[in-house]
């Protein structure tokens, strides 16, 4: 996520070292980078345009104190400006307080609306609500199959008509939640490849029956400003209350982040991280500006791990770290709870520093798989005591894995490396080495 204007900011800000103080000369020529990697990164221009300007003011009129350097300052300054662009703080959902509270979903075909819905109905459940998906939109094949899927993956129950009237089944929905207790309703309506006059006037007819708490338009981040372009056309129509994000896991360059709240004029809500049903996370503008910066997310890893582990699990797990009596099927549980808050890469890229260090470091997710194939191939046995595996006993668990003896190796390997680094960090002692995780090319 934004690796290009990451790199470029860097580049830019780089000018300052070794500089004893913030002059016109020195910031006019790391101000022209700053506005060409940001209209690189696909930055509205007259968002670039305003955000250089407000960082030149500020720059100049700062005063270098005590040991700060100049880079330290100007880095603060850019960040600074970088959460103001997007909003300053994170918007929460609005909920009514008389239920249902009703959500419109809108957007074109393929931004991932859909899936959004099933990814918020799962986070809402997640927090206690009761929630309901909608499936309205009743044109593209296939479209209900899909919503029916997500919401039988989450557990939550979908309310589906055979009429073609997208207006009576919304609000046959509202009527449904009331009367058997769902205090959220999921609209999901129906997108075109294009924006067209039928889609727009079908979503505002919607809109005007059920009077939605929350409207919410999603969009692809991977088509630039286009995407901030179609917000502003749905939000001249709907009056949205905010805006999501998705696939920012891709080859984004991030610019419509930083566009939609000064252009449409409504924050981002969400932000969408790939493809499973836990990729979605709230947007704090503060920590998506760290980020940029490379200076990583620590906040978002911790609630990440903080949704899939429990306290009990947590002391077990300790515990058996201290009385080295961590096995492979401990580190089976804990692969496990990894693939469930995303994928490696961006999860490693949320702790500072680590972005520079992982640059050319293949990481393969699907990795992870013939790391499972390979412990399962292992006895109980073998499992909890895998100094017992011999030279016989490696070349069956390779045959039985699909994979080849050298991969086992590899993997008792790093498994004890792992146990050392674990034993170190139990005693208070720091590892001289960061292990390879599976999937580490």
């Amino acid at each position: 996520m934004f690796e290009n204007l990451q790199e470029k900011l860097e580049l830019a800000l780089k000018r300052f070292r070794g500089q004893s103080t913030i002059t016109e000369e020195n910031i006019a020529e790391a101000l022209v980078e700053i506005r060409r990697a940001l209209i690189d990164a696909d930055v509205n221009f007259n968002v670039a345009k305003q955000f250089v300007e407000d960082v030149k003011v500020k720059a100049l009129g700062q005063e270098v104190k005590g040991k700060l350097m100049p880079e330290q300052l100007i880095v603060k300054i850019v960040r600074d400006e970088l959460v103001a662009i997007m909003g300053n703080k994170m918007s929460e959902l609005q909920f009514s307080s008389q239920a249902p509270t009703v959500i419109l979903v809108a957007g074109l075909q393929g931004s991932g609306k859909t899936t959004f819905c099933g990814k918020l109905a799962k986070s809402l459940r997640k927090k206690g609500r009761q929630p309901l998906l909608v499936a309205c939109d009743i044109y593209r094949p296939a479209a209900i199959l899909q919503l029916e899927q997500l919401a039988s993956q989450v557990k939550i129950p979908i309310y589906k008509e055979e009429t073609k009237d997208a207006v009576a089944i919304a609000n046959n929905a509202v009527a449904y939640a009331k009367k058997f207790g769902r205090d959220v309703v999921i609209i999901d309506t129906a997108g075109r490849l294009t924006i067209d006059e039928e889609m727009m006037t079908e979503v505002k007819n919607i809109s005007d029956s059920v009077k939605p708490t929350e409207t919410l338009f999603v969009c692809d981040a991977m088509i630039g400003q286009d995407a901030v372009t179609t917000a502003r056309a749905f939000h001249e129509k709907l009056s949205l209350t905010g805006v999501v994000l998705t696939k920012l896991d891709g080859d984004t360059r991030g610019g419509a982040t930083l566009s939609v709240l000064h252009v449409v004029g409504k924050p981002v809500k969400f932000v969408g991280t790939g493809e499973k049903l836990e990729a979605l996370e709230p947007f704090h503008p503060e920590r998506i500006a760290s980020r940029i910066l490379g200076m990583g997310d620590v906040l978002t890893l911790v609630e990440k791990a903080e949704q899939q582990y429990d306290q009990k699990q947590a002391e077990e797990l300790e515990d058996k770290i201290r009385k080295n009596q961590f096995t492979f099927d401990d580190f089976l549980d804990q692969l496990k709870i990894i693939q469930k808050m995303g994928s490696l890469r961006d999860l490693l890229g949320m702790i500072p520093g680590m972005d520079k260090q992982l640059k050319n470091v293949n990481i393969d997710d699907k990795a992870f798989k013939k790391v499972e194939a390979i412990i399962y191939s292992m006895t109980r046995e073998e499992r909890k005591s895998p100094k017992i595996l011999n030279g016989s006993r490696r070349m069956r668990i390779a045959k039985g894995s699909g994979t080849q003896v050298q991969d086992v190796n590899r993997l008792l390997k790093q498994f004890d490396d792992m146990q050392k680094m674990m034993k170190n960090m139990t005693r208070g002692k720091k590892s001289r080495f960061m292990p390879k995780f599976p999937g580490m090319g």
